[in-house]
C-alpha cells in the first residue's frame, strides 16, 4: 500500500510538529536510512509474525557528516527543535523492516528524506493539530484533495503533570493518494489506530498518576502568586514522549506497529480481474447450487440426531424422491433428470415449428416470452417432456418452472410450463378468461410414432400481435 503513517504532537513552543513517520519503500533504501552499514554494526531483532524483520541501524557519525546531513535533511533545524519535538536521539538513522514475502522495506524516521514527501506530511500535520479538528478534538476525521493527498487523523491527548491542562496533544495521521481506498479503509484503521493510542494512553497516565501521587502539581499551581506580566513558566515544557510512557522502547515499538499496519491495510483489499458481469442464468444456477448445499446439510444435520448413518443408497433414493414428477406439488428442474431415450420427441426449436406449423409455433412462443402458462396435453409424458425442454431454451433459467406430468390442474404461479393427462379437466375460469393464464393448449390424440394428430387450439382475446416468425 503506497502510505505513509505519521505521529505528530503539537509542541506548546514550536507548535505542530512531526515525531516519527513510518513509510514504504519498493526500491533500494535511500541514502542515510541505513546504507552502507557492516552487519557487525547493526542489531537484529527477531522475525515478526507475517515475515516481517525489523533491524535498528546505528551508526556513528562524524562532526563533517554530521553537518552534511543536516544541511540537506528537509527537516527542521536542531536550534528549532525541543526535547518534545525529537523523537529519535541525534545519530539514530531510524528503523528498517525488510517484507521477506514481498520484498518491501518499511522505514521509520522523524522525517521523509523526500523534500516533495516532507511537505506533504509537514501540511497533513499542521491541518491535524490546528484546523481540522473533530467535536471534542478527540477522535477520527478525514481530509485532503488531489493534489497534497487525502489524510486519515485521529487527534488524542496524552497525560502530562507539567504541561498546560496537565495533558498534551497528539494525532496518529495516514496519508495515501487514493481517497477510495482510504475511505474503504476507515473501519480497519480506526480499529488498529485506536488500539496503538489507548497503548499509548494507558502507559502515560501510570506516569500521571505516579507523578500526582509524588508531587501533586494542582495544589503547587494553585499556591503560585499570580501576576499580569507574560513570564516563561517553570519547569519543563518539553518533555519527550518516552519520559511520558516511561517506555526506552517506544518509537521500536511504534515502528513495528506502523509497519504492520502499512503491510495489513494493503493486503486486505485485492482487484480482481473480471471478464464481465455474471449473467442471470450464472446467478441462478449459484443460487441453487448453495441451496442444494443448504439441503444437504440439513438432511446431514437431521440424520445426526437420529443417530442413523445411512448408507449411500438411501441417500440416493431420499433425493430421488424428492425430484419424482408425479408429486404436483414441487417445482421441478428437468434438467437434471436421467431419462431413459426415447423414440420420439421434438429435437430442437425448429423441429417443433415444422410439426406445428408457423402460424401455431409463432402463438406459442410468443406466450412464452410473455411469461404466460402453457399447457399441454397428451397421453405420451416424454413427448411432453421433449417439447418442454425445447421451450425452455427461449427463457433464462431463473424464469423456468416446470411441472412435467401431472394429474391436475397447476396454477401458473407454481409454473408456467404444465404437462396434463387428457382426462384432465381445465377450471372454466382458466378457459373463459380474455387474459388468463391459459395462453396455449395443445392436444396429442394419440401416442403414435407421428406427430400428424398434434394440433393447437386457439384461446379467445389472446391479444396476439402481428408478424410471424
Amino acid at each position: 500500500m503506497n502510505a505513509i503513517v505519521v505521529l505528530c504532537h503539537f509542541c506548546e513552543l514550536h507548535g505542530p510538529r512531526t515525531l516519527f513517520c513510518t513509510e514504504v519503500l519498493h526500491s533500494p533504501l535511500p541514502q542515510g536510512a541505513g546504507s552502507g552499514d557492516s552487519p557487525g554494526q547493526s542489531e537484529q531483532a527477531e522475525e515478526e509474525e507475517g515475515g516481517i524483520q525489523m533491524s535498528s541501524r546505528i551508526r556513528s557519525h562524524s562532526p563533517a557528516e554530521g553537518a552534511s546531513a543536516d544541511s540537506s535533511s528537509p527537516g527542521p533545524k536542531k536550534s528549532d527543535m525541543c526535547e518534545g519535538c525529537r523523537s529519535l536521539p541525534a545519530g539514530h538513522p531510524g528503523y528498517v523492516s525488510h517484507d521477506k514475502e514481498t520484498s518491501i522495506k518499511y522505514v521509520s524516521h522523524q522525517h521523509p528524506n523526500h523534500p516533495q514527501l516532507f511537505s506533504i506530511v509537514r501540511q497533513a500535520c499542521v491541518r491535524s493539530l490546528s484546523c481540522e479538528v473533530c467535536p471534542g478534538r478527540e477522535g477520527p476525521i478525514f481530509f485532503g484533495d488531489e493534489q497534497h493527498g487525502f489524510v486519515f487523523s485521529h487527534t488524542f491527548f496524552i497525560k502530562d503533570s507539567l504541561a498546560r491542562g496537565f495533558q498534551r496533544w497528539y494525532s496518529v495521521i495516514a496519508i495515501m493518494m487514493d481517497r477510495i481506498y482510504l475511505i474503504n479503509s476507515w473501519p480497519f484503521l480506526l480499529g488498529k489506530v485506536r488500539g496503538i493510542i489507548d497503548e499509548l494512553q494507558g502507559k502515560a497516565l501510570k506516569v500521571f498518576e505516579a507523578e500526582q501521587y509524588g508531587c501533586p502539581q494542582r495544589a503547587q499551581r494553585m499556591n503560585t502568586a499570580f501576576t499580569p506580566f507574560l513570564h516563561q513558566r517553570n519547569g519543563n515544557a518539553a518533555r519527550s514522549l518516552t519520559s511520558l510512557t516511561n517506555d526506552e522502547n517506544l518509537w521500536a515499538c511504534l515502528h513495528t506497529s506502523f509497519a504492520w499496519l502499512l503491510k495489513a491495510c494493503g493486503s486486505r483489499l485485492t482487484e480482481k480481474l473480471l471478464e464481465g458481469a455474471p449473467t442471470e442464468d450464472t446467478l441462478v444456477q449459484m443460487e441453487k447450487l448453495a441451496d442444494l448445499e443448504e439441503e444437504s446439510e440439513g438432511w446431514d444435520n437431521s440424520e445426526e440426531e437420529e443417530g442413523k448413518a445411512p448408507s449411500q443408497g438411501d441417500a440416493q433414493e431420499s433425493r430421488e424422491l424428492v425430484k419424482s414428477p408425479t408429486d404436483s406439488s414441487l417445482t421441478l428442474d428437468c434438467s437434471n433428470w436421467n431419462m431413459a431415450p426415447r423414440n420420439q420427441g421434438f429435437r430442437s426449436l425448429r423441429h417443433l415449428r415444422q410439426v406445428l406449423g408457423p402460424s401455431a409455433f409463432r402463438m406459442l412462443a410468443w406466450h412464452v416470452l410473455m411469461g404466460n402458462q402453457v399447457i399441454w396435453k397428451a397421453r405420451d409424458a416424454d413427448l411432453v417432456q421433449s417439447a418442454f425442454d425445447v421451450l425452455r431454451t427461449m427463457l433464462p433459467i431463473g424464469c423456468v418452472r416446470i411441472i412435467p406430468y401431472s394429474d391436475k390442474y397447476e396454477e401458473a404461479y407454481r409454473c408456467n410450463f404444465l404437462g396434463l393427462a387428457p382426462h384432465v379437466q381445465i377450471p372454466p375460469h382458466i378457459l373463459s378468461s380474455g387474459k388468463s393464464t391459459l395462453t396455449s393448449s395443445l392436444f396429442i390424440g394419440s401416442a403414435s410414432s407421428t406427430y400428424r394428430n398434434v394440433k393447437h387450439q386457439k384461446l379467445p382475446n389472446t391479444g396476439l400481435p402481428s408478424g410471424g416468425f
